[in-house]
């Protein structure tokens, strides 16, 4: 009897778990559709609807935090969606960390943005793991009316990114981030162990919570 209710206990702090794990993936999607909207609609300050429609690949991480782990370092958790023939494809999850950027404007969240814009930058983006600076350089993106004077040097870059913290707009380089395949949110998202590749390559529906990231996505 003792050991039926042992074994019970611990299948229900399995399934909390679980559940718990899935509503945060959830909340962090909803989040993720937010950032990507109010960052491309602020036309004046924000990301250029042209850059957007032009890249391959897209990486919006909500809310990135000071890590605990060291002075400077930063952590959070996101997504990655890439062009197919029929759109955008489901998102896959990943992980920045690392270098020190953003969170000098008053020591809050940042949320950031990156678009890429060609297959060699799909091909880094897609690997088990990269360092900016080192496998890959990500360039500042322009904003706003920026983008007119900018243009031809950022359309030399692999990658560009913008950061958004206390609603101030900005270009951000990430140097000395790594970003990562989250596997464990790809875990939650598809019921098992599922790679970044074969997600955007449209191997996958978008799952459940998903809709508002899809909708935005649409819109470009």
């Amino acid at each position: 009897m003792k050991t039926l209710l042992v074994n019970a206990m611990i299948g229900a702090a399995i399934l909390t778990g679980a559940t718990t794990a899935l509503k945060a993936g959830e909340e962090r999607l909803s989040n993720a559709a937010t950032v990507l909207n109010e960052m491309a609609a602020a036309t004046d300050a924000g990301i250029p609807r042209s850059f957007i429609e032009k890249a391959k690949c897209l990486v919006v991480v909500p809310g990135v935090k000071k890590a605990a782990f060291g002075v400077g370092g930063q952590y959070g958790r996101g997504y990655i969606v890439c062009r197919t023939s029929t759109g955008w494809s489901a998102p896959g999850g990943i992980r920045i960390e690392g270098g020190s950027f953003g969170l000098q404007i008053g020591g809050t969240d940042t949320d950031v943005i990156m678009l890429v814009l060609n297959d060699r930058g799909v091909d880094r983006l897609l690997s088990s793991k990269f360092t900016v600076g080192a496998d890959a350089s990500v360039a500042a993106g322009p904003v706003g009316r920026q983008a007119a004077a900018q243009t031809d040097a950022t359309m030399m870059a692999e990658i560009l990114a913008w950061s958004r913290a206390r609603g101030v707009f900005a270009g951000i380089a990430l140097q000395g981030s790594t970003l990562r395949e989250d596997t464990s949110e790809n875990r939650e998202l598809y019921g098992g162990l599922v790679t970044n590749k074969a997600v955007v390559k449209g191997g996958h529906a978008a799952p459940k919570g998903s809709a508002d990231l899809m909708a935005a996505l649409a819109k470009y």
